[in-house]
């Protein structure tokens, strides 16, 4: 039974996050009906669940079929069914071990927020507005103590059974453009909200809300209250997803373009 990768792009704002849910819209949901006209029923699986209103650029999907797929065709009829709010940038048939979830060593995140005093129409929908001065460099401060293996327990939304331990690789503020700060995390995977909630402790700090020298008190805590919430979903979109180097290309393997 053959396996295939989707690499998706899409804008968030209408959906109730990544995955199926009854009765609201969910990007899984649209995926796998558009998919069904295609190929029968199928079951995805994706590298990063997104929370409602969270974008992606970089979303990877994997699922297994009874048949051979005319990419290209393929392709081009998913386009067609979930464009605008969804982008089906590429579709490829890869190894049978390939799992979107499973196969991925690491997730890369970003965030931005516009620091000005009035709001940008253009960005509603993917930044933060902050209008009060920031500081990057106490921002900074905080990300410096993020990187590493650390109990991200302050800092999660606990789910049944599952840790809230993590390994953050890179995790910095960056001032993108005027008024614009980029804030970009990679590690090999997230709990629930942990990312949003960083934000949310960096942009206090940068506030002068919150004394650096409080952050560790904040992480040995171990409680969701000693942080500062979670920033806005909307700001944050799923950057890229790597995974281990690829054998040579399928002679199948076909891309949208743009």
């Amino acid at each position: 039974m053959p396996t295939y990768r989707i690499d998706l792009e899409y804008d968030g704002s209408g959906f109730h996050g990544y995955a199926r849910q009854p009765d609201v819209r969910t990007v899984q949901g649209d995926l796998e009906e558009a998919l069904f006209r295609l190929t029968g029923p199928v079951e995805t699986a994706v590298a990063g669940r997104t929370d409602a209103g969270v974008h992606a650029r970089g979303q990877v999907v994997s699922f297994v079929t009874k048949d051979l797929l005319d990419e290209a065709r393929v392709l081009r009829s998913l386009n067609s069914q979930l464009n605008p709010e969804i982008a089906a940038m590429s579709l490829r048939r890869v190894a049978p071990a390939f799992n979107a979830r499973f196969s991925a060593l690491s997730r890369t995140y970003r965030y931005l927020v516009w620091n000005r005093r009035f709001a940008d129409p253009f960005l509603r929908h993917t930044a933060w507005h902050v209008p009060d001065p920031l500081a990057i460099g106490p921002m900074n401060e905080v990300t410096a103590h993020v990187v590493g293996e650390h109990d991200f327990a302050s800092f999660c939304r606990k789910a049944e059974g599952r840790g809230t331990v993590r390994t953050v690789q890179t995790c910095r503020w960056f001032p993108e453009a005027e008024g614009l700060f980029r804030f970009e995390i990679t590690a090999s995977s997230f709990c629930h909200q942990m990312v949003r909630s960083i934000v949310a402790l960096s942009v206090a700090a940068g506030r002068r809300k919150v004394a650096t020298s409080d952050i560790p008190v904040i992480f040995a805590a171990g409680d969701r209250n000693a942080a500062r919430g979670a920033a806005p979903a909307h700001g944050l979109t799923l950057w890229e997803v790597a995974y281990p180097a690829a054998p040579v290309p399928s002679p199948w393997s076909s891309t949208a373009t743009s």
